[in-house]
């Protein structure tokens, strides 16, 4: 069990507890689960401007002539449609039809310096970054630099009102999933993208460590008059599960395929990567389960490894993520059911705590944005 002294803190921590902060151990650090509550921050974010301190996360450098060749060997997704500010999802296969991670892959370029940075789950840093050596036989230069940044997760409807005014650079007109470096006010340059990991639009800021604290306040000052608040962990996981998307660990992890967990869509069989005839195979012959999310009917909340089972009692999958959507209000759910579940309107049965409670198969995402 990691004590408090054991765990790596943020630079913000300070500003954590000011806030009045619950503070947890996540993925070897001391973070933020909440502030205000799990509903009000998620209902923040979903109709105004909610900050995350998503700076545990670990970011990778690949340059040079290989970085290229690297990353097509290791993702799944084809880098080399990236042009210079341009992102994309993609994950790490393990050779064993399982995934090392999800990441995103920036394609970057600053003062000459063409390189890319890859974002990757807290969690799986040491992992990540042990795989991309051990499978660098292209000469590129590697470097981490995860604990030299952090990051700060700006989402909402009201994101841009709040970051344009901290920026001369226009980052309001930019497409989803692009990405800039540009000169934050009275901070410094910093890498700002069009991402985020909760379904409402907004930014995510990568900030060197030095230049932190600045830049929180500045987005707080900034974006004080659109209600902006510090939200925390728990927030950001019902929001990115009323959009469907997979958290490693959970939905996804060394014995899930891509294929398995619908992300086909990021596998692209134009290219040679680790386990690209496996996963070929997988996707040409189909495969025996997949990743599917889940209303409930009857009354109860679903939660993490609780049994998906048939009607004679008999356990035919698990429960991967779940809980009470607060935009929704209703109990939502993913998990892994054989293929012949898998369609849109399917009826399972979740046990929760020995009941076995009716749910119906649904299209993902459960939410979706007003337009």
């Amino acid at each position: 069990m990691d004590t408090t002294a054991e765990l790596k803190k943020t630079p913000y921590l300070s500003r954590h507890e000011a806030l009045g902060a619950k503070m947890v151990p996540f993925a070897g650090f001391l973070m933020p689960v909440q502030y205000s509550g799990v509903i009000d921050e998620h209902l923040t974010v979903r109709k105004g401007v909610g900050v995350f301190d998503v700076s545990h996360m670990g970011e990778f450098i690949v340059r040079g002539e290989g970085a290229l060749e690297l990353i097509q060997k290791v993702t799944t997704n084809d880098a080399s449609k990236l042009v210079p500010g341009k992102v994309q999802y993609s994950c790490m296969p393990n050779g064993r039809g399982g995934i090392v991670d999800d990441l995103l892959v920036y394609r970057m370029e600053y003062e000459g310096d063409a390189h890319y940075v890859l974002v990757v789950n807290a969690s799986n840093i040491e992992k990540d970054w042990a795989w991309l050596q051990r499978h660098n036989s292209f000469g590129a230069e590697l470097e981490n630099i995860s604990d030299r940044m952090s990051l700060l997760a700006v989402q909402g409807p009201k994101a841009a009102d709040t970051l344009q005014p901290l920026f001369e650079a226009d980052i309001r007109s930019m497409p989803y999933y692009t990405a800039q470096y540009a000169i934050m006010k009275d901070v410094g340059v910093v890498m700002i993208s069009t991402t985020g990991y909760t379904g409402s639009g907004g930014y995510e800021v990568y900030i060197p460590d030095p230049l932190a604290g600045a830049a929180w306040d500045a987005i707080m000052a900034s974006g004080a008059a659109h209600g902006i608040k510090a939200c925390g962990l728990a927030a950001r996981d019902t929001l990115r599960l009323e959009m469907g998307f997979c958290l490693y660990g959970n939905d996804i992890d060394d014995t899930t395929s891509p294929i398995e967990a619908g992300l086909g869509w990021i596998t692209k069989f134009t290219k040679e990567f680790i386990d690209s005839a496996r996963l070929k195979e997988q996707k040409d012959r189909g495969v025996q389960r997949r990743l599917v999310g889940f209303r409930m009917v009857d009354r109860g909340i679903p939660r993490h490894d609780h049994p998906i089972v048939d009607d004679r009692g008999n356990t035919i999958g698990k429960v991967t993520s779940g809980t009470q959507s607060p935009s929704l209000e209703q109990a939502i759910g993913m998990g892994y059911v054989p293929i012949e579940l898998a369609e849109t309107g399917a009826k399972i049965l979740i046990d929760v705590r020995g009941r076995h409670l009716k749910a119906e198969v649904v299209k993902l995402p459960f939410y979706s944005t007003p337009s």
